[in-house]
């Protein structure tokens, strides 16, 4: 499948000057458990990111937290020299001081804070987008995103000096992450707002404002964690039954139903294995009805 092909099936959305299928891949799965470290199979890793490309993706998301660093990393193995039509996009402002826990019996990672501190003075997000540069092996960045607001530094300080790294033609455009629509209308008196990445998902619409207001402006909504299903997905619940309709998956069911929320969204489905990532490719053939979306709207 070429790029062409994807976004024939996937429609497409224009960030920093290109135009990309609305099928991402998120980069964060590239690395050891908890998102740290280096990952079991980091040639595998390189085969996922080679055949997402080969596939039609033209937007990959990644952090310069992932790992930290060696998501970065393996997407320069794997694709330096990159496409012209390639799109990477970038983050900084959230620091790592250890690997998310994993409960042993579960296997469930569980995010926190004291794992991810937000730092975001001006003088460190200069330097991590630099830093992103060497390790991709760019002139510039098309999308860098603020990964998170740091509740320490005045916003306009923080996105005042991603606006001057733009001004300066290290970054073409700007993205936000996690953040209110409060906070967009305030970055957007800085500089123009490309791109936001929230969590949103089946079971989690809690950016659903966010998503309404990207919609309505014109800005790219990058949902993170786009596959989770929760409790919808077990036997016999609606996401199960609508994926045996479809002879689909889950993450298929949950990844069309993303799909059809807004024409300005563009889901990042990440993974470390070449399977997977085929599967989450195919959801854009996964088509359904009025009804379907409207169960599944209101299941949750």
């Amino acid at each position: 499948m070429t790029i062409t092909a994807l976004a024939d099936r996937a429609g497409t959305f224009d960030i920093a000057g290109k135009t990309v299928p609305r099928m991402g891949f998120g980069a964060m799965r590239l690395t050891g458990r908890g998102i740290w470290g280096q990952p079991a199979d980091r040639d595998e890793c390189v085969r996922v990111v080679r055949r997402a490309v080969e596939l039609g993706v033209a937007l990959i998301d990644t952090a310069d937290s992932y790992g930290p660093h060696v998501s970065e990393e393996i997407l320069h193995e794997a694709l330096y020299p990159y496409p012209e039509h390639l799109l990477i996009a970038t983050k900084a402002g959230l620091t790592r001081n250890g690997p998310d826990v994993v409960d042993t019996d579960s296997g469930v990672v569980r995010l926190g804070p004291k794992a991810w501190p937000p730092v975001g003075r001006p003088e460190y997000l200069r330097q991590q987008a630099l830093l992103s540069m060497r390790r991709l092996g760019l002139d510039h960045l098309d999308l860098f995103q603020l990964h998170r607001v740091d509740p320490a530094v005045p916003l306009e300080d923080q996105v005042g000096e991603l606006k001057r790294l733009q001004d300066e033609g290290k970054v073409v455009a700007i993205g936000l992450s996690q953040v209110s629509v409060e906070q967009i209308e305030q970055a957007r008196q800085i500089a123009e707002v490309a791109t936001v990445q929230n969590r949103f998902n089946l079971v989690d619409r809690s950016s659903a404002d966010v998503l309404e207001y990207c919609r309505r402006e014109g800005i790219g909504f990058i949902p993170w964690a786009p596959v989770a299903a929760g409790a919808l997905a077990r036997p016999g619940g609606p996401v199960d039954r609508i994926a045996q309709a479809h002879n689909a998956s889950p993450s298929q069911v949950a990844l069309a139903w993303m799909l059809a929320q807004s024409e300005t969204l563009v889901p990042i489905p990440g993974t470390a294995k070449v399977g997977h990532l085929e599967e989450n490719i195919s959801a854009v053939d996964v088509h359904l009805s009025e009804e379907e979306l409207d169960e599944l709207a209101g299941a949750a």
